[in-house]
């Protein structure tokens, strides 16, 4: 028995469209891999105002009651942080009950914790086989296509993340799996697992160009020139191919193909997108100054693919 089928499936939720979106499919992932699903909803990123209570300005207290604002700010800020948690617990437990009524005799563990989503879900992450989000919850700025908690537990989740978005309506009944490198093979034996499981078809898809730099002139072709470009053509083919290589044997009944394409890598996966049921990167999380980040073609594909994605964390 894989390991994967017994671990829990991971939801976060905060009460919003996209979130219930994100429990639904949750749901489906559960069911396919009998597994229990967990429906976390983490502590409110409202914080209180500089004055102690929800929305009270801000303002230095007198001296003569200095000490008595400061205690009702103490008691206004536990209450609030008491209301939130209530709060937090009834959006659980309310979405565990559309969970349960999906799919009866799934097991549905609803909680609500008190670290705020991001460091609650990639806590739970953790020993998940897998930790479901939404593209956008509460709070979020209309202009984003994706919503800062969705990114922030993509590049820090340690085990597969997969965000909820799309239009794709009607099954596709196929599996695409974007490789950057040979050695993507944990993204590879993901896709294999997902197209087994979905009994799907995988494409295994490698997309490359030449890189372009501004300002520079582009010498005449030549032969040396043409060999090099042969000789990085070759080496390009060879990508999807060497990440499949010995899976095709442990997955007999999966259909699939290795393709290599010549186009930017973040439109090649988008477009793919429309015709699949899902889409699995190799996520090359790279450490920046302001801790880890994602890449600009898993940001590209995030934010415009036709169907839901699923991150597998790979070393950069």
């Amino acid at each position: 028995m894989n390991r994967s089928v017994q671990l829990p499936v991971v939801v976060g939720v905060d009460g919003s469209h996209h979130s219930l979106r994100a429990l639904d499919r949750a749901v489906e992932e559960a069911v396919l891999r009998g597994a229990p699903l967990d429906v976390l909803c983490g502590a409110s990123a409202h914080r209180l105002a500089p004055g102690g209570t929800p929305g009270a300005p801000g303002g230095a207290p007198g001296a003569s009651d200095a000490a008595g604002e400061t205690e009702a700010a103490r008691t206004a800020g536990e209450e609030h942080r008491r209301a939130l948690a209530r709060q937090a617990r009834r959006i659980a437990e309310s979405a565990a009950e559309r969970a349960r009524e999906s799919a009866p005799g799934l097991e549905v563990r609803p909680s609500a914790a008190e670290e705020n989503a991001v460091a609650a879900l990639v806590r739970a992450g953790r020993r998940a086989a897998l930790t479901v989000v939404g593209t956008r919850g509460h709070g979020g700025f209309t202009g984003l296509l994706l919503g800062s908690v969705s990114l922030r537990v993509a590049a820090h989740t340690e085990g597969p993340v997969m965000v909820v978005r799309g239009d794709n309506e009607r099954p596709r009944h196929t599996v695409v799996v974007g490789v950057e490198y040979g050695t993507d093979t944990g993204a590879a034996r993901y896709g294999f697992e997902e197209a087994e499981r979905r009994a799907a078809a995988l494409l295994v898809l490698h997309a490359w160009e030449l890189p372009v730099y501004p300002g520079v002139m582009v010498p005449p072709p030549t032969r040396v020139l043409e060999e090099i470009a042969e000789e990085q053509a070759r080496y390009e083919e060879s990508v999807p191919v060497d990440a499949v290589a010995g899976l095709r044997e442990a997955y007999p009944n999966v259909d699939a193909r290795a393709e290599t394409v010549y186009a930017g890598p973040g439109h090649a996966l988008v477009e793919a997108s429309a015709a699949a049921d899902l889409v699995v990167l190799a996520a090359h999380r790279r450490h920046r100054l302001f801790g880890m980040r994602l890449g600009p073609v898993t940001h590209a594909v995030l934010h415009h693919a036709h169907c839901p994605v699923v991150l597998v964390p790979t070393a950069a």
